[in-house]
């Protein structure tokens, strides 16, 4: 199975050669025949891509402990579940599962642009086929994933024990989907500049990539914050940390290029921007895929440190998608000018540069708390770390601007309006927000204590009386219209106008989660509590009651925890089950040995008074 993968690679990187090779020079020497041959060389690339991560995924499931990263990342004991979670948990795996992933999303992006951008598409696959061959070729030349030992070992070393959770099925594949995904308008921005072709067609065409890789990047980082959660101290989902911020950089640009891109649909404006926010979500996006697996910054995350060939093709692979990017945006200054130049302040246009330029800000703080540590060993010679207050600190105050805005931008007019205008758009969404901060101040003592807190609640409710106002506006619009019911009305207005109503459902949604982050972090109350079996304790109405203690032993941990009754008024309502696994050192028989490995957390809720 081995020489079927190697071989399987070894053509898959001759055919991302050949189609990066057909598509240059068929652009170069204006073949049609040499183009449309780069462009079907695609779907052959991923289906041999296909095919090698399945060889992979059959090595996994069928412990062939032949395959080095099979022997060094799974066991006979390892679940079926986590046995298949396992091939992308290694170097090898992940590099080819970004491999493939590239190529199944660019297959799909070239079948939905056919026969438009005809300019555009060929330089797009050129890029494409690219950023192929260099991943392709680290899994041929650096990470192999179908390299074997001479001696077949009779077990594996195991799967981290920190990876064992659910969120290990979708969260590696989710994210680099998002980062996969945003090579797509990467390519096409890159195509459109070289072709000088800087309407908004290539924004139309690709915008529903950028969605995908946005939604996509967002559903990796809420798993990623939920295995956090439970396996990282029962509690803590975010920590700045090192990787968990390479994956909110490019989804902070990628918002911020889906509501500036509308501005140039509408009016022509920000093309200079849109195109900078787009290759810089790409570059980011392989910026994140390489912290991941470089070991140049410290994180739990990380994968183990990769031989200085691998980091430093990322490193060129960066480099050279920077400087691309410069020199084409300053080269095509002059046709990037905007059509239209901001009529007022008070607009909808102003209100989406100004949430853009915060985006921007949030992004460049993340980025410099996140390298600081290089940073400041550069100039000092001493490695200094920042922490989540620092963070906290300046990220804390752009969000509750932004949120404000999400709540007052849809209220305001396209090119002007007026304060007397928007003063009565706002009238029951502030009132709605009024009451919601009346009623936490007197219903909520601890929100007295926390001003932010108290502010993002404010601004969140603003931002639902804004959504309900406009879902109601529109639905009574279209009823006086059409005379239809409410549900009908509101069922059409939705479906005619899916991207407005989506993005609002959208910041409804995100200013929720802010609220969640908020209430989390500012009312939480940490104490230890040593109880006895039988003993319990109160708080917030609820008793907790140390029901027993739990013990289990397998051939490959230790676990210890306790069972933890919850009641209220008397009545059972749930039992909490808490846990900590220790993984032995080595498969020695002794007591410290057992306890001398890695550690995992676990917390399960379960109902009970049966």
């Amino acid at each position: 199975m081995a020489v079927v993968g190697r071989a399987l690679l070894f053509i898959a990187l001759v055919t991302a050669v050949w189609g990066l090779a057909a598509t240059v020079v068929g652009v170069r020497l204006g073949r049609q025949s040499l183009i449309q041959s780069g462009s079907r060389a695609m779907p052959v690339l991923a289906a041999l891509l296909i095919a090698a991560f399945a060889v992979l995924e059959v090595a996994f499931l069928g412990d062939d402990f032949s395959f080095t990263v099979v022997a060094t990342h799974s066991s006979t004991t390892t679940p079926v579940l986590y046995k298949a979670a396992a091939a992308w948990s290694s170097q090898e795996g992940s590099l080819l599962l970004w491999a493939m992933l590239l190529t199944v999303w660019s297959t799909i992006a070239l079948r939905v642009v056919r026969g438009r951008l005809l300019e555009v598409t060929p330089i797009a696959t050129a890029v494409l086929f690219a950023l192929a061959a260099v991943f392709t070729g680290m899994t041929v030349l650096l990470a192999n994933p179908f390299q074997t030992l001479a001696q077949v070992p009779l077990e594996g070393t195991g799967l981290n024990p920190l990876l064992r959770h659910a969120s290990m099925m979708i969260h590696p594949p989710a994210l680099y989907s998002g980062y996969t995904l945003f090579s797509i308008p990467f390519a096409f921005a890159i195509g459109a500049l070289v072709t000088r072709r800087l309407g908004s067609d290539w924004l139309q065409v690709t915008r529903r990539f950028a969605l995908g890789a946005w939604l996509a990047l967002g559903l990796g980082i809420l798993l990623g914050a939920r295995w956090s959660y439970t396996e990282l101290g029962w509690g803590g989902y975010w920590a700045w940390d090192a990787v968990e911020n390479a994956a909110l950089l490019p989804w902070l640009l990628g918002t911020a290029y889906l509501h500036s891109a509308t501005i140039q649909e509408k009016r022509g404006m920000l093309k200079v921007w849109n195109v900078s926010l787009v290759l810089g979500a790409g570059v980011l996006s392989i910026l994140g895929t390489f912290l991941v697996r470089s070991g140049i910054l410290s994180s739990i995350h990380a994968f183990v440190e990769p031989g200085a060939a691998l980091r430093w093709t990322f490193v060129a692979l960066i480099a050279v998608e920077l400087a691309v990017s410069v020199v084409l945006v300053i080269s095509r200054r002059k046709q990037l000018r905007s059509e239209h130049r901001l009529d007022s302040l008070l607009s909808r246009e102003a209100f989406f540069l100004a949430q853009n330029v915060l985006l921007v800000a949030l992004m460049l703080i993340v980025m410099w708390g996140t390298f600081f540590p290089l940073i400041s060993e550069a100039i000092t010679g001493t490695k200094t770390s920042v922490g989540p207050p620092w963070f906290d600190r300046y990220v804390g105050p752009l969000a509750l601007v932004i949120v404000a805005l999400m709540g007052i931008g849809p209220l305001v007019a396209w090119r002007r309006s007026s304060w007397s205008q928007l003063g009565r758009s706002l009238l029951w969404p502030l009132l709605f927000a009024a009451v919601v901060g009346a009623l936490l101040i007197g219903f909520v003592p601890d929100v007295r204590d926390d001003m932010a807190a108290l502010v993002l609640f404010v601004c969140a409710a603003l931002v639902a009386g804004t959504v309900a106002q406009e879902f109601a506006r529109g639905t009574r619009a279209r009823m006086a219209m059409s005379n239809e019911n409410f549900a009908v009305a509101l069922g059409h207005l939705v479906q005619r106008n899916r991207r407005r109503y989506g993005g609002y459902t959208v910041h409804l949604g995100f200013a929720l989660l802010l609220c969640g982050v908020a209430a989390s972090s500012s009312f939480q109350r940490v104490s230890e509590i040593p109880l006895k079996q039988g003993q319990s304790i109160e708080d917030g109405g609820y008793r907790f009651t140390y029901a027993k203690p739990t013990v289990e032993v397998t051939s490959e941990r230790v676990s210890l925890g306790a069972e933890v009754l919850v009641s209220k008024d008397g009545k059972r309502v749930g039992m909490i089950d808490t846990s900590k696994g220790y993984y032995p050192a080595n498969m020695t028989a002794t007591v410290g040995d057992a306890f001398s490995g890695e550690t995992e957390t676990s917390l399960g809720f379960g109902r009970a008074g049966l």
